[in-house]
């Protein structure tokens, strides 16, 4: 008999994760990107490239989209963009 366990990731693996899956959707559907810049306690610091970098959405992207899908799992988080 085999025991399944289940991998334990770290909170910061998690939010990795979590925006590189945003990324790849971006990239798919409107050819932009969020990479993770850095993960401060609950600050998360991400920069948005490709259409996102010059889209004039670009904030309504950051704050609805890419931080509006990560405080669904992590609600204290606050998500800032950066050049």
């Amino acid at each position: 008999m085999t025991t399944n366990t289940v991998p334990t990731f770290s909170k910061d693996e998690q939010i990795a994760g979590l925006i590189d899956q945003i990324s790849a959707y971006i990239e798919q559907y409107h050819r932009g990107s969020v990479e993770l810049i850095s993960i401060e306690g609950d600050v998360i610091k991400v920069r948005l490239g490709g259409a996102c970098a010059e889209c004039d959405l670009s904030t309504q992207t950051l704050q609805g989209w890419v931080a509006g899908t990560i405080r669904q799992f992590f609600p204290d988080a606050v998500v800032i963009a950066v050049e």
